[in-house]
């Protein structure tokens, strides 16, 4: 499998999961690897930095994912191979304590990010390209303190349906991926942290699904494999 002379972004790019699809692009070829991250620069410098360590040249987009900024920022990048939306935020908490607020904060950056992005990228993307979306369990399972998330990734999934049908005929695929518990900084943000990680164990396999594990998954779907 290769991606030599590949234009990637990759949002969310700079820590957990989206690190681990980043560097396995440039791994495989890619020329050049965008992240998107909203903060923590010294994360996305050490990621450039090991980007350029595998011979890709990085971009860093800094900002809102779901912003007009940040989308037209990706439509000056030029012509995308692949375009991946591993970005995500949200409110951990029981759906009756959440405000509005909570609510539009995380629809907009876990699924309406993928329509700017998308319509951003996809009038120059060439033919053979992918895009897709970072899912996770509980857009189809209900999580504990987990509503808005889980009900922004069944979004999410439901938007790729739709992009996937609207974009067959310019060659482009659009895919989800939902990746169950992986263990990341991201579980930090969870009261019940050790009921997921045991969770997470209770798979035919028998272990923690990794961030490696991910981007192997996401790479072989944005091959022509």
């Amino acid at each position: 499998m290769s991606f030599q002379g590949a234009s990637i972004l990759v949002t969310g790019g700079s820590r957990g999961i989206g690190k681990a699809i980043a560097l396995r692009f440039a791994s495989l070829g890619a020329a050049r690897v965008a992240i998107g991250f909203m903060r923590g620069d010294s994360a996305a410098q050490e990621t450039a930095v090991e980007l350029r360590a595998l011979g890709a040249d990085p971009v860093l987009v800094r900002g809102n994912v779901a912003s007009a900024r940040v989308a037209e920022e990706v439509a000056a990048l030029g012509p995308l191979d692949v375009l991946i939306h591993s970005a995500a935020t949200g409110v951990i908490r029981p759906a009756l304590e959440t405000l509005d607020k909570h609510w539009d904060w995380t629809l907009s950056a876990n699924a309406r990010a993928l329509l700017s992005l998308t319509r951003a990228a996809a009038p120059s993307m060439p033919p053979g390209s992918s895009i897709i979306g970072l899912s996770s369990l509980g857009s189809v399972r209900v999580l504990e303190n987990y509503a808005l998330v889980g009900a922004s990734k069944a979004a999410l999934e439901a938007l790729v349906r739709y992009l996937a049908v609207e974009l067959a005929p310019q060659g482009i695929r659009v895919n989800a991926v939902s990746a169950g518990v992986v263990e990341t900084g991201a579980l930090d943000y969870f009261p019940n942290r050790e009921a997921m990680l045991e969770m997470g164990r209770a798979n035919p396999v028998g272990r923690i699904v990794t961030p490696a594990d991910i981007a192997a998954c996401v790479t072989f779907l944005c091959s022509p494999e």
